[in-house]
Protein backbone atom coordinates (compact mmCIF):
# COMPACT_ATOMS: atom_id res chain seq x y z
CA UNK A 1 0.00 0.00 0.00
CA UNK A 2 1.21 3.41 -0.48
CA UNK A 3 2.81 4.60 2.54
CA UNK A 4 1.24 8.43 3.46
CA UNK A 5 2.23 9.35 6.75
CA UNK A 6 4.50 12.98 6.21
CA UNK A 7 8.03 11.41 6.96
CA UNK A 8 7.30 8.00 4.43
CA UNK A 9 6.77 11.19 1.93
CA UNK A 10 9.68 12.14 2.69
CA UNK A 11 11.32 9.55 2.60
CA UNK A 12 10.73 9.48 -1.04
CA UNK A 13 11.06 13.20 -2.10
CA UNK A 14 14.09 14.24 -0.51
CA UNK A 15 15.99 10.77 0.83
CA UNK A 16 19.27 11.89 2.34
CA UNK A 17 18.18 15.06 3.37
CA UNK A 18 18.60 15.58 7.99
CA UNK A 19 15.76 14.64 9.34
CA UNK A 20 16.51 14.38 13.04
CA UNK A 21 19.69 14.92 15.37
CA UNK A 22 19.79 13.78 19.49
CA UNK A 23 22.33 16.59 20.44
CA UNK A 24 23.03 14.68 23.44
CA UNK A 25 24.47 11.90 21.96
CA UNK A 26 24.95 13.66 18.54
CA UNK A 27 22.94 10.56 16.15
CA UNK A 28 21.87 11.96 13.10
CA UNK A 29 18.90 10.46 10.83
CA UNK A 30 17.91 11.32 7.48
CA UNK A 31 14.72 10.86 6.06
CA UNK A 32 14.98 7.69 4.63
CA UNK A 33 16.88 6.85 7.65
CA UNK A 34 13.82 8.04 10.04
CA UNK A 35 11.31 6.35 8.05
CA UNK A 36 13.24 2.99 8.17
CA UNK A 37 13.34 3.56 12.39
CA UNK A 38 9.93 4.45 12.72
CA UNK A 39 8.90 0.98 10.36
CA UNK A 40 11.36 -1.09 12.36
CA UNK A 41 9.32 0.19 15.81
CA UNK A 42 6.61 -0.80 14.91
CA UNK A 43 7.41 -4.14 13.98
CA UNK A 44 9.30 -4.19 17.55
CA UNK A 45 6.06 -2.93 19.36
CA UNK A 46 3.56 -5.15 17.92
CA UNK A 47 6.11 -8.23 18.73
CA UNK A 48 6.02 -6.82 22.07
CA UNK A 49 2.23 -6.73 22.47
CA UNK A 50 1.37 -3.45 21.11
CA UNK A 51 -1.82 -3.40 18.84
CA UNK A 52 -4.64 -1.38 17.60
CA UNK A 53 -6.18 0.61 19.80
CA UNK A 54 -3.07 -0.54 22.45
CA UNK A 55 -1.53 2.35 24.71
CA UNK A 56 1.97 2.36 24.80
CA UNK A 57 3.03 4.68 28.17
CA UNK A 58 6.19 6.54 27.93
CA UNK A 59 8.45 8.10 31.05
CA UNK A 60 11.31 9.83 29.30
CA UNK A 61 13.24 13.47 28.91
CA UNK A 62 13.59 13.74 25.12
CA UNK A 63 15.12 12.17 22.74
CA UNK A 64 13.96 10.95 19.16
CA UNK A 65 13.05 7.89 19.61
CA UNK A 66 10.18 9.76 21.46
CA UNK A 67 8.80 10.84 18.44
CA UNK A 68 9.66 7.35 16.65
CA UNK A 69 7.58 5.65 19.37
CA UNK A 70 4.73 7.95 18.99
CA UNK A 71 4.84 7.99 14.56
CA UNK A 72 4.92 3.85 14.82
CA UNK A 73 2.21 3.82 17.26
CA UNK A 74 0.17 6.09 14.73
CA UNK A 75 1.79 3.37 11.81
CA UNK A 76 0.49 1.05 14.65
CA UNK A 77 -3.26 2.84 15.21
CA UNK A 78 -1.91 2.34 18.75
CA UNK A 79 -2.11 5.30 20.99
CA UNK A 80 1.41 6.78 22.53
CA UNK A 81 1.03 8.28 26.04
CA UNK A 82 3.91 10.04 27.18
CA UNK A 83 3.53 10.58 30.91
CA UNK A 84 4.51 14.02 33.15
CA UNK A 85 7.66 13.12 34.80
CA UNK A 86 7.62 16.52 36.76
CA UNK A 87 4.78 14.77 38.20
CA UNK A 88 4.98 12.80 42.02
CA UNK A 89 4.93 8.75 41.88
CA UNK A 90 1.42 9.02 43.21
CA UNK A 91 0.55 11.07 40.32
CA UNK A 92 2.02 9.18 37.69
CA UNK A 93 0.27 5.82 39.26
CA UNK A 94 -2.72 7.46 38.54
CA UNK A 95 -2.56 8.09 34.82
CA UNK A 96 -1.17 4.73 34.44
CA UNK A 97 -3.81 2.93 36.16
CA UNK A 98 -6.08 5.21 33.82
CA UNK A 99 -4.33 4.73 30.67
CA UNK A 100 -4.00 0.63 31.09
CA UNK A 101 -0.73 1.02 28.81
CA UNK A 102 0.21 -2.77 27.28
CA UNK A 103 3.55 -1.27 27.49
CA UNK A 104 5.49 0.77 29.75
CA UNK A 105 9.10 2.14 28.35
CA UNK A 106 11.11 4.87 30.23
CA UNK A 107 14.72 5.86 31.13
CA UNK A 108 15.79 6.77 34.94
CA UNK A 109 12.80 8.58 35.63
CA UNK A 110 11.27 4.92 35.77
CA UNK A 111 13.21 3.56 38.71
CA UNK A 112 12.68 7.65 40.02
CA UNK A 113 8.76 6.94 39.72
CA UNK A 114 8.86 3.06 41.46
CA UNK A 115 7.19 1.84 38.04
CA UNK A 116 8.23 -1.33 36.26
CA UNK A 117 9.10 -0.76 32.59
CA UNK A 118 11.40 -1.70 29.92
CA UNK A 119 14.48 0.39 29.35
CA UNK A 120 14.03 3.16 26.41
CA UNK A 121 18.05 1.70 25.78
CA UNK A 122 17.29 -1.60 25.53
CA UNK A 123 14.21 -0.88 23.25
CA UNK A 124 16.25 1.28 21.29
CA UNK A 125 18.85 -1.68 20.18
CA UNK A 126 16.60 -3.85 19.57
CA UNK A 127 14.21 -1.07 17.25
CA UNK A 128 18.19 -0.78 15.82
CA UNK A 129 18.32 -4.68 14.73
CA UNK A 130 15.52 -5.54 13.44
CA UNK A 131 14.00 -5.01 9.78
CA UNK A 132 11.70 -2.18 9.21
CA UNK A 133 7.94 -3.04 8.33
CA UNK A 134 6.27 -1.16 5.01
CA UNK A 135 4.68 1.59 6.26
CA UNK A 136 0.60 1.36 5.77
CA UNK A 137 -1.99 3.73 5.48
CA UNK A 138 -3.12 5.00 9.22
CA UNK A 139 -6.42 5.65 9.69
CA UNK A 140 -6.43 9.72 10.30
CA UNK A 141 -9.29 9.65 12.58
CA UNK A 142 -8.08 7.47 15.05
CA UNK A 143 -6.23 8.47 18.09
CA UNK A 144 -2.40 8.23 18.13
CA UNK A 145 -1.86 10.96 21.24
CA UNK A 146 -3.20 10.87 24.43
CA UNK A 147 -2.09 13.73 26.13
CA UNK A 148 -3.06 13.98 30.03
CA UNK A 149 -4.28 17.31 31.17
CA UNK A 150 -5.34 18.27 34.69
CA UNK A 151 -9.54 18.95 35.12
CA UNK A 152 -10.64 21.64 37.30
CA UNK A 153 -11.01 19.64 40.37
CA UNK A 154 -7.46 18.32 39.76
CA UNK A 155 -8.51 14.79 38.15
CA UNK A 156 -6.38 13.90 35.03
CA UNK A 157 -7.94 13.91 31.76
CA UNK A 158 -6.43 12.24 28.48
CA UNK A 159 -6.85 14.44 25.84
CA UNK A 160 -7.42 12.23 22.52
CA UNK A 161 -5.97 13.39 19.40
CA UNK A 162 -5.98 11.52 15.79
CA UNK A 163 -3.73 12.12 13.12
CA UNK A 164 -6.25 14.42 11.42
CA UNK A 165 -5.80 16.47 14.41
CA UNK A 166 -2.13 16.42 14.40
CA UNK A 167 -1.74 17.02 11.02
CA UNK A 168 -3.95 20.29 11.08
CA UNK A 169 -2.08 21.42 14.00
CA UNK A 170 1.23 21.23 12.05
CA UNK A 171 -0.82 23.16 9.39
CA UNK A 172 -1.68 25.85 10.87
CA UNK A 173 1.39 26.26 12.62
CA UNK A 174 3.51 25.62 9.71
CA UNK A 175 1.25 28.77 8.12
CA UNK A 176 1.77 31.04 11.12
CA UNK A 177 5.38 29.97 11.33
CA UNK A 178 6.86 29.78 7.70
CA UNK A 179 7.68 26.84 7.70
CA UNK A 180 9.19 24.68 4.77
CA UNK A 181 11.74 22.27 4.10
CA UNK A 182 14.89 24.13 4.76
CA UNK A 183 13.32 25.05 8.81
CA UNK A 184 15.68 23.55 11.38
CA UNK A 185 13.43 23.44 14.81
CA UNK A 186 15.49 23.66 17.74
CA UNK A 187 13.04 21.17 20.64
CA UNK A 188 13.95 21.78 24.03
CA UNK A 189 10.49 22.14 25.66
CA UNK A 190 9.80 18.24 27.36
CA UNK A 191 7.83 16.16 24.71
CA UNK A 192 4.88 15.08 27.38
CA UNK A 193 3.75 18.77 26.48
CA UNK A 194 1.80 19.75 23.10
CA UNK A 195 4.00 22.78 22.24
CA UNK A 196 7.36 19.39 22.94
CA UNK A 197 5.94 16.64 21.16
CA UNK A 198 3.74 18.17 18.18
CA UNK A 199 4.06 21.89 17.74
CA UNK A 200 7.98 21.58 17.48
CA UNK A 201 7.89 18.75 15.43
CA UNK A 202 5.30 17.58 13.06
CA UNK A 203 5.38 21.11 11.25
CA UNK A 204 8.98 20.34 10.55
CA UNK A 205 8.39 16.22 9.69
CA UNK A 206 5.44 17.75 7.28
CA UNK A 207 7.34 20.17 5.57
CA UNK A 208 10.96 18.28 5.18
CA UNK A 209 12.75 20.41 7.27
CA UNK A 210 14.75 19.23 10.46
CA UNK A 211 14.10 19.04 14.19
CA UNK A 212 17.01 18.97 16.85
CA UNK A 213 15.91 17.45 19.75
CA UNK A 214 17.78 18.44 23.10
CA UNK A 215 17.26 16.59 26.28
CA UNK A 216 16.27 19.81 28.25
CA UNK A 217 16.11 23.55 28.63
CA UNK A 218 19.07 25.06 29.90
CA UNK A 219 19.39 28.86 29.43
CA UNK A 220 22.89 29.23 29.00
CA UNK A 221 23.30 26.07 26.24
CA UNK A 222 20.03 26.95 24.71
CA UNK A 223 21.55 30.40 23.57
CA UNK A 224 24.36 29.18 22.24
CA UNK A 225 22.62 26.78 20.04
CA UNK A 226 19.94 29.29 18.77
CA UNK A 227 23.19 31.17 18.08
CA UNK A 228 25.31 28.39 16.77
CA UNK A 229 25.74 28.65 12.62
CA UNK A 230 26.53 25.23 12.04
CA UNK A 231 23.15 24.57 13.26
CA UNK A 232 21.00 26.70 11.80
CA UNK A 233 18.01 27.10 13.85
CA UNK A 234 15.00 28.75 11.84
CA UNK A 235 12.10 28.22 14.63
CA UNK A 236 11.93 27.65 18.56
CA UNK A 237 9.25 27.81 20.39
CA UNK A 238 9.06 27.78 24.40
CA UNK A 239 6.50 29.49 27.62
CA UNK A 240 7.40 33.05 28.20
CA UNK A 241 9.26 32.27 31.46
CA UNK A 242 11.31 30.44 29.24
CA UNK A 243 11.91 33.47 26.87
CA UNK A 244 12.38 35.66 29.76
CA UNK A 245 15.19 33.35 30.79
CA UNK A 246 17.15 33.51 27.36
CA UNK A 247 16.55 37.32 27.35
CA UNK A 248 17.89 38.30 30.85
CA UNK A 249 20.62 35.29 31.05
CA UNK A 250 24.59 37.22 30.37
CA UNK A 251 25.30 35.26 27.49
CA UNK A 252 22.32 37.01 25.23
CA UNK A 253 23.48 38.36 22.38
CA UNK A 254 20.40 39.60 19.88
CA UNK A 255 23.20 39.51 16.90
CA UNK A 256 24.06 35.91 17.25
CA UNK A 257 19.96 35.15 16.69
CA UNK A 258 19.80 36.54 13.10
CA UNK A 259 18.53 33.14 11.26
CA UNK A 260 15.66 32.80 13.36
CA UNK A 261 12.33 33.53 12.08
CA UNK A 262 10.89 34.29 15.26
CA UNK A 263 11.13 33.04 18.68
CA UNK A 264 7.35 31.63 19.43
CA UNK A 265 5.85 31.85 22.86
CA UNK A 266 2.40 29.78 23.70
CA UNK A 267 1.41 28.24 26.87
CA UNK A 268 0.75 31.47 28.93
CA UNK A 269 0.19 34.80 28.63
CA UNK A 270 2.95 36.65 27.46
CA UNK A 271 3.48 40.32 28.89
CA UNK A 272 3.06 43.40 26.63
CA UNK A 273 6.17 44.14 27.87
CA UNK A 274 8.39 41.45 27.69
CA UNK A 275 7.62 41.30 24.17
CA UNK A 276 8.90 44.48 23.37
CA UNK A 277 11.84 43.85 24.70
CA UNK A 278 12.65 41.56 22.29
CA UNK A 279 11.52 43.33 19.22
CA UNK A 280 13.72 46.80 20.70
CA UNK A 281 16.83 43.79 19.88
CA UNK A 282 15.44 43.12 16.28
CA UNK A 283 14.05 39.47 17.20
CA UNK A 284 10.32 38.67 16.58
CA UNK A 285 8.48 37.09 19.22
CA UNK A 286 5.54 35.69 18.09
CA UNK A 287 3.21 34.69 20.66
CA UNK A 288 0.13 32.72 19.99
CA UNK A 289 -2.67 30.12 21.91
CA UNK A 290 -3.24 26.98 21.69
CA UNK A 291 -4.11 24.47 24.27
CA UNK A 292 -3.77 20.61 24.17
CA UNK A 293 -7.47 20.06 23.11
CA UNK A 294 -6.98 22.16 20.01
CA UNK A 295 -3.13 22.41 19.10
CA UNK A 296 -2.33 25.83 17.63
CA UNK A 297 -5.25 27.91 17.25
CA UNK A 298 -4.36 31.66 17.15
CA UNK A 299 -0.91 33.09 16.51
CA UNK A 300 0.71 36.90 15.80
CA UNK A 301 2.54 37.30 12.22
CA UNK A 302 6.18 37.22 12.34
CA UNK A 303 6.31 41.17 11.47
CA UNK A 304 8.04 43.33 14.13
CA UNK A 305 5.82 46.08 13.42
CA UNK A 306 2.35 44.36 13.76
CA UNK A 307 3.84 42.48 16.70
CA UNK A 308 4.52 45.88 17.90
CA UNK A 309 1.33 47.38 17.23
CA UNK A 310 -0.65 44.55 18.94
CA UNK A 311 2.02 43.41 21.62
CA UNK A 312 0.39 41.06 24.00
CA UNK A 313 -2.47 39.69 21.88
CA UNK A 314 -2.77 36.13 20.72
CA UNK A 315 -3.34 37.50 16.94
CA UNK A 316 -4.96 35.57 14.37
CA UNK A 317 -7.19 32.79 13.91
CA UNK A 318 -5.89 30.45 11.44
CA UNK A 319 -8.17 29.86 8.17
CA UNK A 320 -9.31 26.46 9.05
CA UNK A 321 -9.88 27.13 12.87
CA UNK A 322 -13.93 28.43 13.63
CA UNK A 323 -13.95 30.82 16.61
CA UNK A 324 -16.82 32.37 18.70
CA UNK A 325 -16.35 34.11 21.85
CA UNK A 326 -20.19 34.23 23.62
CA UNK A 327 -21.50 35.68 26.54
CA UNK A 328 -23.04 33.26 29.48
CA UNK A 329 -26.41 32.95 27.08
CA UNK A 330 -23.97 31.59 24.30
CA UNK A 331 -24.94 35.02 22.51
CA UNK A 332 -22.10 36.27 20.00
CA UNK A 333 -20.13 39.29 21.62
CA UNK A 334 -19.68 42.16 19.51
CA UNK A 335 -15.62 42.95 19.00
CA UNK A 336 -13.91 43.89 22.00
CA UNK A 337 -16.22 42.49 24.59
CA UNK A 338 -15.05 39.59 26.33
CA UNK A 339 -16.76 36.31 26.62
CA UNK A 340 -15.85 32.12 26.19
CA UNK A 341 -13.86 31.33 23.33
CA UNK A 342 -14.93 28.24 21.22
CA UNK A 343 -13.89 26.59 18.55
CA UNK A 344 -14.45 24.10 15.76
CA UNK A 345 -12.15 22.68 13.08
CA UNK A 346 -10.36 19.49 12.46
CA UNK A 347 -7.37 20.75 15.02
CA UNK A 348 -9.78 20.21 17.70
CA UNK A 349 -9.49 17.14 19.66
CA UNK A 350 -12.19 14.48 19.42
CA UNK A 351 -13.24 13.53 23.49
CA UNK A 352 -11.46 12.62 26.67
CA UNK A 353 -10.39 8.92 27.52
CA UNK A 354 -13.15 7.41 29.07
CA UNK A 355 -14.73 10.23 30.03
CA UNK A 356 -17.94 10.62 28.57
CA UNK A 357 -19.66 12.81 30.76
CA UNK A 358 -17.08 15.67 31.04
CA UNK A 359 -17.02 15.63 26.92
CA UNK A 360 -20.30 15.74 26.56
CA UNK A 361 -20.00 18.97 28.98
CA UNK A 362 -16.92 20.37 26.86
CA UNK A 363 -18.92 20.74 23.80
CA UNK A 364 -22.24 22.20 22.70
CA UNK A 365 -24.76 20.37 21.41
CA UNK A 366 -23.94 21.60 17.97
CA UNK A 367 -20.43 20.92 18.12
CA UNK A 368 -18.70 23.84 19.55
CA UNK A 369 -15.58 23.13 22.32
CA UNK A 370 -15.79 25.18 25.10
CA UNK A 371 -12.22 26.27 26.22
CA UNK A 372 -13.57 27.43 29.33
CA UNK A 373 -10.78 30.87 28.50
CA UNK A 374 -12.11 34.18 28.24
CA UNK A 375 -11.18 36.44 25.35
CA UNK A 376 -12.12 39.60 23.22
CA UNK A 377 -11.17 39.92 19.48
CA UNK A 378 -10.61 43.95 17.50
CA UNK A 379 -12.67 44.14 14.26
CA UNK A 380 -10.05 42.84 12.74
CA UNK A 381 -9.88 39.68 14.16
CA UNK A 382 -6.80 40.12 16.46
CA UNK A 383 -7.57 38.13 19.57
CA UNK A 384 -6.46 38.56 23.59
CA UNK A 385 -6.82 36.36 26.55
CA UNK A 386 -8.27 38.23 29.27
CA UNK A 387 -8.89 35.75 31.90
CA UNK A 388 -9.99 31.64 32.90
CA UNK A 389 -13.33 30.96 33.19
CA UNK A 390 -12.44 28.43 35.80
CA UNK A 391 -10.10 28.75 38.51
CA UNK A 392 -7.31 27.68 36.83
CA UNK A 393 -3.50 29.57 36.82
CA UNK A 394 -0.59 29.18 34.97
CA UNK A 395 2.85 28.37 36.05
CA UNK A 396 5.76 28.00 34.54
CA UNK A 397 3.47 27.16 31.21
CA UNK A 398 2.52 24.33 33.72
CA UNK A 399 -1.70 24.56 33.99
CA UNK A 400 -2.25 24.58 38.32
CA UNK A 401 -6.06 23.94 39.65
CA UNK A 402 -6.01 25.03 43.09
CA UNK A 403 -8.85 22.48 44.07
CA UNK A 404 -6.40 20.07 43.70
CA UNK A 405 -3.82 21.69 46.01
CA UNK A 406 -6.99 22.40 48.25
CA UNK A 407 -8.21 18.93 48.21
CA UNK A 408 -4.23 17.51 49.66
CA UNK A 409 -4.58 20.20 52.55
CA UNK A 410 -8.19 19.22 53.71
CA UNK A 411 -6.54 16.80 56.11
CA UNK A 412 -3.88 18.65 57.92
CA UNK A 413 -4.67 18.93 61.16
CA UNK A 414 -3.85 22.99 61.80
CA UNK A 415 -6.60 24.06 58.88
CA UNK A 416 -9.89 25.13 59.37
CA UNK A 417 -10.43 26.12 55.87
CA UNK A 418 -7.95 27.12 52.82
CA UNK A 419 -8.24 29.06 49.05
CA UNK A 420 -5.11 29.25 46.78
CA UNK A 421 -5.61 31.65 43.70
CA UNK A 422 -2.88 32.40 41.32
CA UNK A 423 -0.95 35.85 41.20
CA UNK A 424 1.26 37.35 39.24
CA UNK A 425 4.84 36.61 39.56
CA UNK A 426 7.91 38.16 37.66
CA UNK A 427 9.93 34.75 37.30
CA UNK A 428 6.92 31.93 36.89
CA UNK A 429 4.41 34.21 35.37
CA UNK A 430 1.58 33.61 38.39
CA UNK A 431 2.21 31.63 41.56
CA UNK A 432 -0.30 29.67 43.77
CA UNK A 433 -1.06 31.97 47.01
CA UNK A 434 -2.39 30.02 49.64
CA UNK A 435 -4.35 31.76 51.94
CA UNK A 436 -5.45 29.63 55.55
CA UNK A 437 -7.84 29.98 58.69
CA UNK A 438 -6.14 27.87 61.25
CA UNK A 439 -8.05 25.86 63.34
CA UNK A 440 -8.33 27.13 67.21
CA UNK A 441 -4.45 27.56 68.83
CA UNK A 442 -3.16 26.31 65.80
CA UNK A 443 1.03 27.11 64.87
CA UNK A 444 1.24 27.08 60.66
CA UNK A 445 3.67 28.32 58.53
CA UNK A 446 4.95 28.42 54.90
CA UNK A 447 7.42 25.86 55.57
CA UNK A 448 4.81 23.06 57.67
CA UNK A 449 2.75 23.26 54.68
CA UNK A 450 4.85 22.39 52.46
CA UNK A 451 6.40 19.46 54.08
CA UNK A 452 2.36 18.28 54.11
CA UNK A 453 2.21 18.75 50.71
CA UNK A 454 6.11 17.27 49.38
CA UNK A 455 4.61 13.75 48.88
CA UNK A 456 1.28 14.30 47.30
CA UNK A 457 1.75 16.89 44.69
CA UNK A 458 4.28 17.89 42.14
CA UNK A 459 6.93 20.42 43.14
CA UNK A 460 5.38 22.91 40.61
CA UNK A 461 2.48 23.14 41.55
CA UNK A 462 3.57 23.85 45.98
CA UNK A 463 2.20 26.98 46.30
CA UNK A 464 5.06 30.15 47.36
CA UNK A 465 2.90 32.07 49.23
CA UNK A 466 1.21 31.66 52.38
CA UNK A 467 -1.37 34.12 53.88
CA UNK A 468 -3.19 33.56 57.39
CA UNK A 469 -6.62 35.35 57.59
CA UNK A 470 -9.67 34.95 60.35
CA UNK A 471 -11.95 34.16 57.69
CA UNK A 472 -12.41 33.47 54.00
CA UNK A 473 -14.45 35.89 52.07
CA UNK A 474 -17.40 34.00 50.70
CA UNK A 475 -21.12 34.72 48.61
CA UNK A 476 -24.54 34.79 50.50
CA UNK A 477 -24.76 30.87 49.38
CA UNK A 478 -21.48 30.35 51.29
CA UNK A 479 -19.16 30.04 47.87
CA UNK A 480 -15.65 31.13 48.10
CA UNK A 481 -15.09 34.17 46.39
CA UNK A 482 -11.93 34.35 45.01
CA UNK A 483 -12.23 37.29 42.98
CA UNK A 484 -12.00 39.32 45.89
CA UNK A 485 -9.66 36.90 47.80
CA UNK A 486 -7.06 37.69 44.72
CA UNK A 487 -7.89 41.62 44.71
CA UNK A 488 -7.13 41.89 48.67
CA UNK A 489 -3.62 39.60 48.05
CA UNK A 490 -2.76 41.96 45.29
CA UNK A 491 -3.52 45.50 47.90
CA UNK A 492 -6.44 46.80 45.62
CA UNK A 493 -8.48 46.39 49.04
CA UNK A 494 -7.99 48.36 52.09
CA UNK A 495 -9.63 45.98 54.62
CA UNK A 496 -6.90 43.31 53.33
Amino acid sequence: MTPMDHVALQARLQPDRLAAVDLAGGRRWTYAELDADIGRAAGVLRRRGVGQGDRLAVLARNRVLLAILHLACARLGAMFVPLNWRLSAGEIAALVEDAEPALIVGDAQLGAMGLEGLDLDILGAEILAAEPESATLADRERPSLILYTSGTSGRPKGVLLSERNLDQTAINFGRLGKVTHQSVFLVDAPMFHIIGLVTSIRPALMHGGTILVSDGFEPSRTLGRLGDPALGVTHYFCVPQMAAMLHRHPDFDASALGRLTAVFTGGAPHPAADIRAWLADGVPVVDGYGMSEAGTVFGMPADLALIDARAGSAGLAMSSVATRIVDEHDNECLPGIAGELLLKGDNVFQAYWRRPDETARAFTPDGWFRTGDIARADAEGYHWLVDRKKDMFISGGENIYPAEIEAALADHPAIAECAVVGVPDPRWGEIGHLVVTCRDGAILDLTLILNHLENRLARYKLPKALTLVAALPRTASGKIQKTVLRERLLGQDPRT
